[in-house]
């Protein structure tokens, strides 16, 4: 298995994950929650590794999750009983968490086998050289975390399909069917909060939001069904991933920076040329449009 297979591989990975959740996320409206999450999780990873002395998925994972939700549950209180706008409210709770992430950094620096640029920016072309052996196999240990949360991810919209589908465009129908969009709201963030974790060393947690926002973002543009618009999200992130590992090649460029520039590249080609919603088409549909009949007065 070749060094650069690996790497697209996460990547792709990565993505997957990233689009499927992106997707949910996007149609309720709160994608930027994303962005709160992955900074505000960082003081979660160095608890849970000041507690347990290693560098384990599971603990990390835990204590991510668990500042996800933390995140999430500050950012609806203020919005809810602090007459606070959402926008401010998440804002205000993620730059604190992120704030008391790097000071816990900065104290325990030489217990804490941390780094604060691999958290922000992560180092993808670093996965082929980090190796595990689970079940006889010695792969890439991004292999097992990230193919691991994918795999939960993937069991988590198909179990919860009906469910996700209901809460994300008719809430008040899903509740009057006895779904607790509560429940499925913090399930929800829960899983971004892995996610989001287990793509740190990977593409780091200011470059998962692009993963997170763009895909599902572009597909909207082409469709409005909900299997196809996460089918769409979900090719939208591998072909990001593959293009953009070769353009970071060819210029000796950040491969998660390269992959985020397809990202937006690709938005905006559909931005402008979706069949119809693109910019450009609908555009010539306008100018095609015969100007209106002017009404004859009423007699």
């Amino acid at each position: 298995m070749s060094m650069e297979f690996e790497i697209i591989f996460t990547a792709v990975m990565v993505a997957t994950a990233c689009a499927l959740v992106g997707t949910f996320m996007m149609l309720r409206k709160i994608t930027m929650l994303a962005d709160a999450i992955s900074h505000a999780v960082l003081p979660g990873i160095v608890l849970a590794f000041l507690l347990t002395g290693s560098r384990n998925v599971l603990p990390m994972l835990i204590g991510a999750g668990l500042l996800g939700l933390l995140t999430t549950w500050l950012t609806e209180l203020l919005r809810n009983r602090g007459r606070v706008n959402e926008d401010a409210a998440m804002g205000t709770v993620f730059t604190f968490l992120f704030a008391v992430g790097v000071i816990l950094i900065s104290l325990f620096s030489r217990q804490v086998d941390l780094d604060q640029d691999c958290v922000l920016y992560g180092e993808i072309a670093y996965v082929p050289l980090d190796l595990e052996t689970h079940l006889g196999l010695t792969l890439p240990r991004a292999f097992w975390q990230t193919g691991g949360v994918l795999l939960l991810v993937v069991a988590f919209v198909g179990l919860g399909y009906k469910e996700l589908k209901l809460c994300a465009f008719d809430p008040a129908y899903a509740v009057s069917v006895g779904i607790s969009t509560v429940v499925w709201h913090y399930a929800l963030m829960s899983v971004v909060s892995l996610v989001t974790v287990s793509s740190f060393e990977s593409v780091g947690a200011i470059l998962v939001v692009a993963l997170i926002v763009a895909p599902p973002a572009t597909a909207f543009l082409l469709t409005d069904k909900l299997r196809w618009l996460l089918g769409i999200a979900v090719g939208i992130g591998g072909l990001s991933s593959v293009l953009g590992y070769y353009v970071a090649a060819y210029y000796n460029a950040s491969i998660a920076g390269g992959i985020t520039v397809v990202l937006g590249a690709l938005f905006l080609i559909v931005f402008l040329f979706a069949p119809d919603n693109g910019l450009v088409i609908r555009w010539q549909k306008g100018r095609r449009t015969p100007q209106s009949v002017v009404a004859e007065p009423s007699r």
